[in-house]
């Protein structure tokens, strides 16, 4: 079968195909151009997008690293009986959050006072959970915490209840014989199964602890 090129006169045939041409060549430069204005415009789009939400996600990130730990009651009803236990409960004020071993006072919390007090031990504690210069060093680089606030003094005191491994089992039953156990090596206030410090110093009972807990959580839960 003919096509229809092969019916029309010869001296037409060079000047539609020349037309035909430039038609074509024509239309597919606008057509290329359109694809290219269109895939510049949605690799923008794709560009901005991927800049906002890396930008989000970075926004995400720092606030798990400065607040991994949500405070339930549980968990600060814990929190209080660690600085019940400690010394530094100061009658639920932020006052404890700047206590030095020995019970002294200091101001600058933008980070740990690393001040080496001399009473019936020597000891460089500092803080609502009296953390130890070099804990404090290694568990606020962690987390990235940026101060010795309170905020953030809680946040590493949750983090080294949940490195003891007793932090599920305060969530899930609360401060348990067991749980105490768990926190003896990390504060020596706390009782280990056989009721004594894992270091040989001044500790609390295992009723004692178990009380102000109870208490403490019941205040809280009320005020929810």
């Amino acid at each position: 079968m003919l096509s229809s090129f092969s019916r029309l006169p010869r001296a037409v045939l060079p000047t539609f195909r020349q037309a035909s041409g430039i038609g074509v060549v024509s239309m597919g430069l606008l057509l290329g151009l359109g694809h290219s204005i269109h895939a510049e415009r949605s690799s923008e789009r794709i560009e901005q997008a991927e800049k906002l939400a890396s930008a989000l996600q970075q926004d995400v990130n720092t606030d798990q690293k400065a607040s991994p730990y949500s405070i339930t009651p549980e968990r600060r009803a814990l929190l209080n009986t660690i600085r019940f236990a400690e010394g530094t409960w100061k009658d639920g004020h932020d006052l404890g959050y700047r206590t030095l071993y020995g019970g002294g006072q200091f101001e600058d919390l933008s980070k740990h006072p690393e001040r080496v007090v001399v009473k019936r031990y020597v000891s460089a504690a500092a803080g609502a959970y009296q953390f130890l210069p070099t804990t404090w060093q290694e568990v606020s680089g962690r987390l990235d915490l940026p101060s010795f606030s309170p905020e953030h003094q809680d946040q590493a005191a949750l983090h080294l209840v949940k490195r003891r491994g007793a932090l599920n089992e305060v969530d899930q039953k609360g401060l348990t014989a067991e749980a105490m156990n768990s926190l003896a090596p990390e504060w020596a206030s706390f009782p280990t199964h056989s009721g004594r410090s894992a270091y040989g110093q001044p500790v609390k009972s295992h009723a004692e602890l178990a009380s102000f807990y109870s208490k403490n959580l019941q205040t809280l839960r009320q005020g929810a």
